[in-house]
C-alpha cells in the first residue's frame, strides 16, 4: 500500500482522470474530495461491500424463484396495410393521422360532388 501525507486543499492523482482532494481536516476525520470521471464507480468501502454481496445474493436466486418473475415487454404495434401504400387510405375510411386525404376523399367527406376542371386545350376538342 503506498501511504502519502497530504495538506489541506492539496490533491492526490490516479492516472490521468482521478483526483482525491484533502478538503478538509477536523480532529481525527478527513473529508476528502474525489474527482472521477462517471464511468467509474465510487462508494465507501461498506457501502461497495453492501453493493457486492446483494449482487453475489441476487445471481444465486433459485430456479423457482426466477420462475415467478414475469418479463413484460410490450409489444411492438402492427400496422395493418391491408396492401396498402403508407399515408393512403381508401375512400369512405378514416385517414391514418398525419396522412394527406384524397380530394376525392375531401369532396365525399364534405357532401359536395367532386368538379371536372377541363384545360383550355382539354376544351378545343369538345
Amino acid at each position: 500500500m503506498l501511504v502519502l501525507s497530504r495538506q489541506r486543499d492539496e490533491t492526490i492523482m490516479i492516472g490521468d482522470d482521478i483526483e482525491i482532494t484533502v478538503v478538509d481536516i477536523r480532529g481525527d476525520k478527513v473529508r476528502l474530495g474525489i474527482n472521477a470521471p462517471t464511468r467509474i464507480a465510487v462508494h465507501r468501502k461498506e457501502v461497495y461491500e453492501a453493493i457486492k454481496r446483494e449482487n453475489e445474493q441476487a445471481s444465486t436466486l433459485a430456479g423457482a424463484e426466477l420462475g415467478a418473475i414475469k418479463p413484460t415487454v410490450a409489444a411492438k404495434p402492427r400496422l395493418k396495410t391491408d396492401g396498402l401504400m403508407a399515408g393512403h387510405t381508401p375512400l369512405g375510411s378514416s385517414p391514418v393521422v398525419g396522412s394527406i386525404p384524397s380530394k376525392a376523399a375531401v369532396s365525399e367527406a364534405s357532401g359536395s360532388q367532386p368538379t371536372a376542371k377541363l384545360r383550355a386545350s382539354q376544351m378545343k376538342g369538345a
